[in-house]
Formats: structure tokens, sequence, C-alpha cells
């Protein structure tokens, strides 16, 4: 049974900017998929997005589920994009028949995002990003998110969030604070001419051990989300 959800909690994380590495810092996407486990300190060497996903679906082992997420403008509190996760069925037919599932289903289904926001989100200059998470029924220790965002093979922004310790079967909320950089005018007109060239990546470590890999492309060329 789920505990009490908790009040959100606000993170605050600022916006990485690009240094200048020599080549032998970055490591490649091949290197990566080698080893037995990826450490964020893996990640954080990676200088694009990554053509596969890093860690199978099965690497979750704790459960973990996202359950509803929200992004709001933080000047204006104008809620920017919100989804959550339908409550699951108890239907006595759905407890006679359980869910068997198709061999020939993705199973990277539901690792990918694809969002459509207009050309004025790259103007805002900080989002909150509303998280909703339940856990299974192991404990969860130094769960820390870490999200890459590029544009065709340049870092735009790297985030390093921590979530902290989850108690099992916990249902938890958390608000993370993304600072935008301010983006030139020449940056937006190209990144809203080229839509879902914009891509990121969002790495889930429990005790330093990846255990989910989520994928996303933007456009900016319109509004809503597909």
């Amino acid at each position: 049974m789920s505990s009490e959800a908790k009040p959100p909690s606000k993170k605050k994380e600022g916006f990485l900017r690009r240094q200048a590495k020599s080549k032998t810092d970055y490591i490649s996407e091949e290197e990566l998929l080698k080893k037995d486990s990826v450490t964020p300190d893996d990640v954080l060497r990676l200088g694009k997005s990554t053509e596969k996903y890093l860690c199978p679906p099965e690497a979750n082992i704790y459960g973990i589920d996202f359950t509803r997420f929200k992004l709001r403008d933080i000047d204006s509190n104008q809620v920017l994009f919100e989804v959550a996760k339908p409550p699951p069925s108890y239907d006595a037919e759905d407890q006679e028949e359980p869910e068997v599932s198709d061999p020939d289903e993705d199973p990277n289904a539901g690792r990918f995002v694809r969002y459509q926001f207009t050309p004025q989100f790259l103007k805002l200059k900080t989002v909150g990003a509303t998280v909703e998470f339940v856990v299974g029924d192991k404990p969860v220790n130094k769960f820390r998110m870490i999200e890459k965002h590029y544009f065709r093979d340049r870092v735009l922004k790297c985030f390093d969030f921590e979530f902290g310790f989850c108690i099992p079967h916990s249902r938890n909320t958390v608000e993370h604070i993304y600072e935008f950089p301010k983006l030139s005018e020449d940056a937006i007109q190209e990144m809203v001419q080229h839509p879902y060239e914009t891509r990121s990546d969002s790495f889930y470590f429990v005790e330093d051990r990846l255990i989910m890999h989520n994928k996303a492309d933007y456009a900016y060329n319109g509004g809503g989300h597909s």
C-alpha cells in the first residue's frame, strides 16, 4: 500500500555551460554499451545524444514508475504541459484474466516522448518540472537524475538532480527547477526551423548505477504535445 504523497519539494539546479575538454575526456556510446553498469561519471562524459538505450527496462529492479509530470513557467505560474497515467483498473474481468504481454510489443515503449512547443518556450528563464512517482518493494537510496539536452550534436544544457532516499511502497512528489540559458535570436531561429533535432537523454541512477534511461525530442514550431 502506498504511503501518503509528500508535499512537493523544490530542488534547484543551474545551467551548466559546456566546457572545452580534450577528446580523452569524452566517452562514446559504444564504450558504455560494453560496460556491465553505467555510472553518473560515464554519462557526464557523453558528448552527444545516444542512439540506443544504455540499459534495458529490466534494470529498474526497484519498480520506480513515473505517474504524473507537469511543467510550469515559474515567472507566470502558467502550466505549460501536464500528463498523468490513468489509475490501474480493478475490474473483476481483469482479476480473472491476468494480462499477458505481447511478444511483438516494443520493449522500449514508454521510454520515448516527443514534445511540441511554441517558439516562446525557448525564451523562458525558469521552468518548474513536477514529477510524481511510486516505488516498489525495495528501498531506493541515492536516487539521482542526470538530464542532458542537445541541439544536433551540441550540448545545450546538463541538469543534475538528487531525489534522495525513498521508502518502499511510497508515492513521492518533487519539483525540480530548471534555469534555462539565454539563447541568441539566431540560435532560437535555428532550433525552430529544425524540429526534433533538439533531443534529451534522462538517466536515472540508484547508488550510482544506471537503472532507467528515457529519451525525448522537441519541436518549437507549434503548440501542444504529441
